[in-house]
């Protein structure tokens, strides 16, 4: 798969996937594996145009949603998919201000765009001017995706924030179709982990929104371990929230090193303790039911 951070010409006709793809989820997937099957029916290079950072993000940076992918986890997904070009195009001022007919200017001209494959709420250009019946009526062959539901209900990446802003990790994993994760690199800490009898690995989270916070039962690359993602307000409550992730029975380094913590089973929210011997405490309460959990699962 190659990616780009600018849009180059591209020599053979393709396919083009449109959107945010925060979470990839199971309408995300329906629209990838549409494009890939249309890519191969008709010998075209089946193609992702995603943004970054997120439009809202740009907007309103205060008020923005929670992330629910980093983009290292898109592009993870999209090769997964079969996707063969990703286009990651910066949202700026310049980008989003600029009209709905340069934006088609530059899927026909640039990107060679043989199909246009997006949601159905689809908009693009300075005011989001532009909707799916624009690309229409100027000669785009659009496939749009029929909204997928579960259970009555739109299947939606603020549907995933929503069951995971509430603990409901088995609603969140039949919406994603696997559990919900966080990849990053293992980073040195304060290692105070260490010195209460359970060491950490400390994730560094590429967004400052997480969709979730609190304390889980968890995988790190498969391995069963209790994490805690929050900003530890027993300590010295740091303002920037931290994933530590302790794997019981593991003695192995694993600094340096880019992990996957997938989450299963929310035990409790982050609280405060009176001190560290409470808070140790209640660290092994944790760690107890997070094997339990596991071992009955």
């Amino acid at each position: 798969m190659q990616i780009f951070r600018h849009i180059p010409a591209a020599s053979s006709p393709q396919a083009i996937a449109i959107g945010n793809f925060d979470g990839m989820h199971l309408g995300h997937q329906a629209l990838l594996r549409q494009l890939v099957a249309y890519a191969q029916t008709y010998k075209i290079t089946p193609a992702v145009m995603t943004f970054e950072p997120h439009p809202r993000e740009f907007f309103m940076p205060q008020n923005a949603p929670a992330r629910l992918a980093s983009m290292r986890e898109k592009l993870e997904y999209f090769a997964e998919c079969g996707v063969q070009h990703v286009y990651v195009q910066r949202f700026n001022q310049a980008f989003a201000a600029q009209s709905p007919a340069t934006f088609m200017q530059v899927l026909r001209q640039q990107l060679n765009a043989n199909v246009v494959m997006v949601g159905e709420d689809f908009c693009f250009g300075a005011k989001r001017a532009g909707t799916v019946q624009t690309l229409i009526e100027h000669g785009f062959n659009v496939i749009p995706l029929p909204e997928v539901q579960l259970h009555g209900e739109r299947v939606s990446s603020t549907l995933v924030r929503n069951a995971l802003a509430a603990g409901e990790l088995v609603k969140a994993h039949t919406l994603l179709d696997r559990p919900y994760s966080i990849s990053g690199k293992v980073v040195h800490g304060a290692k105070l982990g260490r010195q209460l009898g359970y060491p950490t690995a400390n994730v560094h989270m590429r967004h400052e929104r997480p969709a979730l916070t609190g304390v889980y039962a968890v995988k790190l690359n498969n391995l069963p371990a209790v994490a805690n993602l929050g900003n530890r307000p027993t300590l010295e409550g740091i303002p920037k929230l931290k994933l530590e992730v302790h794997v019981f029975d593991f003695n192995d380094d694993l600094y340096d090193q880019h992990v996957h913590v997938q989450f299963f089973h929310k035990l409790r929210d982050e609280q405060k303790f009176a001190g560290l011997d409470a808070l140790k405490a209640q660290i092994a309460l944790d760690a107890l039911q997070a094997k339990q959990y596991f071992s009955h699962g």
